[in-house]
């Protein structure tokens, strides 16, 4: 009885540990998210540009700054959809990730907004 219970907790010890753990080949949760990040993040600007220029296409403005992204984190475009569907098959990773990502935004937008009100001090002029 005593050596039953010493497994189940170390089995349960062991598969709560793993959780996070993704399989070899499938990016890291943190490499991912920031990956994932900045692809977002280039989807919406080559969105926005391209209806500002009419002579661009969205899809081949996008797939410049991918590869731009891919390069700048030495992945390649398969390393990421092959992450991606993994993540998009796994929702606790992906909900995890994602809810990251928003937090991250949202301390990104508190730190500009408390840069934008801080008061700007005016030289006085009687002490030049």
């Amino acid at each position: 009885m005593k050596y039953l219970l010493t497994s189940l907790l170390a089995l349960l010890v062991f598969s709560c540990s793993q959780k996070d753990e993704v399989p070899k080949g499938i990016l890291k949760t943190e490499k991912m998210q920031l990956l994932f990040w900045d692809f977002l993040r280039a989807e919406v600007y080559s969105s926005n540009f391209a209806k500002r220029d009419s002579i661009r296409s969205e899809a081949i403005e996008n797939l410049k700054i991918q590869n731009k992204i891919f390069k700048l984190h030495n992945v390649t475009k398969e390393e990421f959809y092959r992450s991606y569907i993994y993540y998009s098959n796994h929702k606790e990773l992906m909900t995890k990730m994602i809810d990251s990502m928003i937090a991250m935004q949202k301390r990104e937008k508190e730190i500009k907004n408390k840069k934008d009100s801080l008061p700007v001090r005016k030289p006085d002029i009687k002490q030049l």
